[in-house]
């Protein structure tokens, strides 16, 4: 029987003879231009339409209001509508009883606002008190998203410091790479479906470069593990079995990630609905990436066994005692 010319010999490398190797990076190429492409598409969508930035960013009024019976949060908006304050957002804090108000900026001081919101937000045989009203200009919401994204771009540098000494500097730079690729895919679909981006939605891309990093982490120990202690195979035969032994991990991972995503969009309320939808995507588009952006990077790098091996320095290397 031919053997696959995409699979190292099992039994040559000392793996049973029953688990088949994946050919992850049988398909790398096509992968590469897809990538790239929805890379391009992305930033494209973000440059062209924008993003639609919540009340965080772009400035507004919250107020914590408290009321005597729990209270559904749709009746709440329609109650604000009907008074004239539009586009209201409303979340749960912990309890129905307990919920925060969101608008856009309102030309009424804090006091003459207080009592217009409490006014506006009363429930046939439900009271409201308004317990706290906050009012973040516009110049206050932009300083905010400038500081957003310098931490996402602290976040990657420092990750690329991090994984450099930890592993290799190709390794290294592919893992912030399908980092970066990731937060700009999500943020692209968000672009694009313009769908509230606020200091939630942030929030989860932060969440999301913890969990790539980490899907980065594995398959590069695995990586290094194997290049160490198999011989002659060739470096694409080493990451297709490493990507192979880590794949049941990454599923496991993955699903209960999904799981936990889908409670909260589903069960979370208006308060997690985009957190989540940003998580969803995110799971997805890191899962792809650290397989056929990170790794199959540092593939194209020439990644090979003498980057994992210790040199040694010449003056611990012995000397021969001419006769």
């Amino acid at each position: 029987m031919m053997t696959d010319m995409t699979q190292p010999d099992s039994k040559k490398y000392g793996r049973p003879d029953d688990e088949r190797i994946i050919p992850f990076m049988k398909i790398a190429k096509p992968a590469a231009i897809f990538s790239i492409i929805l890379t391009i598409a992305s930033l494209f969508f973000i440059v062209t339409k924008g993003l639609n930035l919540g009340l965080d960013f772009t400035g507004g009024v919250s107020a914590e209001l408290n009321y005597a019976q729990p209270a559904n949060q749709s009746e709440v908006v329609k109650a604000l509508n009907q008074a004239g304050f539009k586009d209201a957002v409303v979340q749960t804090l912990g309890s129905n009883k307990d919920l925060l108000v969101r608008m856009p900026p309102q030309d009424l001081e804090v006091e003459d606002l207080s009592n217009a919101i409490s006014k506006a937000a009363q429930l046939p045989n439900n009271a409201a008190e308004v317990h706290k009203v906050d009012a973040v200009g516009g110049q206050v919401g932009n300083e905010l998203y400038i500081r957003s994204a310098g931490a996402v771009a602290l976040a990657l540098l420092l990750m690329l410091v991090y994984v450099t000494i930890r592993f290799e500097f190709k390794l290294a730079v592919g893992a912030v790479l399908s980092l970066f690729h990731d937060v700009l895919v999500t943020v692209g679909i968000f672009a694009l479906m313009q769908w509230p981006f606020d200091l939630t939605v942030l929030a989860a891309i932060l969440a999301l470069l913890g969990f790539s990093l980490n899907d980065n982490i594995v398959v590069s120990d695995r990586i290094r593990e194997n290049f160490r202690k198999i011989r002659g195979a060739t470096p694409r035969e080493i990451i297709d079995i490493s990507l192979t032994e880590t794949l049941r991990r990454t599923i496991h991972t993955s699903m209960t990630l999904l799981l936990v995503v889908l409670a909260m969009m589903f069960l979370g309320g208006e308060g997690l609905h985009w957190f989540s939808v940003a998580m969803f995507i995110g799971v997805f588009v890191g899962t792809y990436s650290s397989i056929y952006i990170g790794t199959a990077f540092a593939l194209w790098r020439g990644l090979n066994r003498q980057d994992f091996i210790v040199q040694v320095k010449p003056e611990f290397e012995e000397e021969e005692i001419p006769k």
